[in-house]
């Protein structure tokens, strides 16, 4: 009788800690992956959420022509980085990348049309190659 109330005592041991798990992992909601939850957790705290930045720190991007303009030359910033800004090539994928600046583009009153995912990794694609190039040109 004993090892029939122990095997059960395990089970329900099992069952509580797997409820727990489970409960947990549906606590924590998961990341907002839209262009607005991509800013807000990858650019806000310079930019501000909205996006006025910090003068003579951060610049602003609302109404700023730069995010506005030509859509290459903003990719290659957030590629890159810049002065103070860095990088994100390592922590955002291209879908994340496009999100992030489609939003830039068409908020706060901006208006610049969105930017799809295959020009990031088109002009991923070209700075790596730029790269390679530059590293043979070395030798």
């Amino acid at each position: 009788m004993s090892k029939i109330l122990a095997r059960s005592a395990a089970r329900l041991l099992v069952l509580g800690a797997t409820s727990v798990a489970a409960a947990s992992a549906q606590a924590a909601p998961p990341p907002d992956m839209s262009g607005a939850g991509l800013f807000a957790q990858n650019c806000s705290a310079c930019h501000q959420l909205t996006g006025r930045g910090i003068p003579g720190a951060f610049p602003a991007l609302a109404g700023d022509v730069f995010p506005q303009g030509p859509p290459e030359p903003v990719v290659k910033l957030l590629l890159n980085g810049r002065g103070g800004m860095p990088s994100f090539r390592a922590d955002l994928d291209d879908r994340q990348i496009a999100a992030v600046l489609t939003y830039v583009r068409g908020a706060w009153g901006n208006h610049a049309p969105k930017i799809e995912p295959t020009l990031v990794a088109k002009v991923r694609g070209s700075q790596a190659q730029d790269r390679a190039a530059q590293a043979l040109q070395a030798h």
